[in-house]
């Protein structure tokens, strides 16, 4: 019995809504860092093997450094979320103990107050940042989509010809034409590959995994203002019983005084 009984209070001091909100921000970072890296890769493949988009030989920012510097981001996004992630499972951890505990030392109280007013502050900041985000990896999956349609109904488009231009989406600089049509060789073997098929569901992973981080995002906030709530009341109820305890003693201290007054006036 002893040991179920520390097994019960060991989970009631678990804070399940931030643990269902940091699986959900896990698993979409890791959907967007993982499928966007790949998909990444895709377009490198797919410019390089059908459209003949060649690197440029000098450190000019063409579009396969933008491809590298969004490479590098997306190793940094997975490292600092996965940070973010503990520090607010554990802001979960002290502020459900210091509720459990009858609200805890005014002192303990207070700082969690600071922390979980920090924590809402900066979530707020990074949904935003998920939204761009969001909103950012909808475009590749706007143009993939274009194209794996074209490629799903070829014999829609079989007597006319309809031509991609990479410079209608500021992938290459205006004076260099980089355009495939349908009825090139080079978009027929595009559409029979596995690239695009793959690349296009990849970005629509992404997008999804972008969508969950904010979706945990608001999950987070939803959580840290029922903390930072039930903190606050915490004070107001510690401060509550201060004064009440406070102002009992003083009416013990007055009747006893009064007492002793009239024991002295008897005798």
């Amino acid at each position: 019995m002893g040991c179920s009984e520390c097994c019960l209070k060991c989970l009631s001091g678990i804070p399940y809504a931030s643990l269902i909100a940091t699986i959900l921000l896990y698993a979409g970072v890791a959907l967007f860092c993982g499928c966007g890296h790949e998909a990444l890769s895709g377009t490198v493949t797919i410019l390089q093997t059908y459209f003949d988009v060649v690197r440029s030989p000098v450190d000019a920012l063409d579009v396969f450094t933008m491809i590298d510097i969004f490479k590098y981001v997306i190793y940094g996004v997975a490292a600092a979320f996965f940070v973010y992630g503990i520090l607010l499972m554990v802001e979960g951890f002290f502020t459900t103990g210091a509720i459990r505990d009858l609200y805890g030392d005014f002192k303990i109280t207070t700082c969690g107050r600071c922390v979980s007013a920090w924590f809402i502050m900066l979530t707020y900041i990074f949904m935003l940042a998920w939204l761009g985000v969001t909103a950012f990896s909808s475009l590749p999956v706007f143009m993939y989509f274009n194209i794996w349609n074209t490629c799903q109904n070829t014999t829609l488009v079989e007597s006319s010809s309809l031509c991609f231009d990479l410079r209608q989406f500021g992938i290459v600089p205006i004076g260099e034409e980089k355009r495939l049509c349908t009825a090139s060789e080079n978009f027929i073997k595009m559409c029979e590959s596995n690239e695009l098929d793959l690349t296009f569901h990849l970005f629509v992973c992404a997008l999804a995994g972008a969508g969950a981080a904010v979706i945990a995002m608001v999950h987070y906030l939803m959580v840290l203002s029922a903390n930072w709530a039930y903190v606050k009341d915490a004070c107001r109820m510690q401060k509550y019983e201060d004064i009440k305890s406070k102002e009992e003693q003083e009416l013990h201290d007055i009747h006893s005084t009064r007492s002793k007054e009239r024991l002295n006036a008897y005798t």
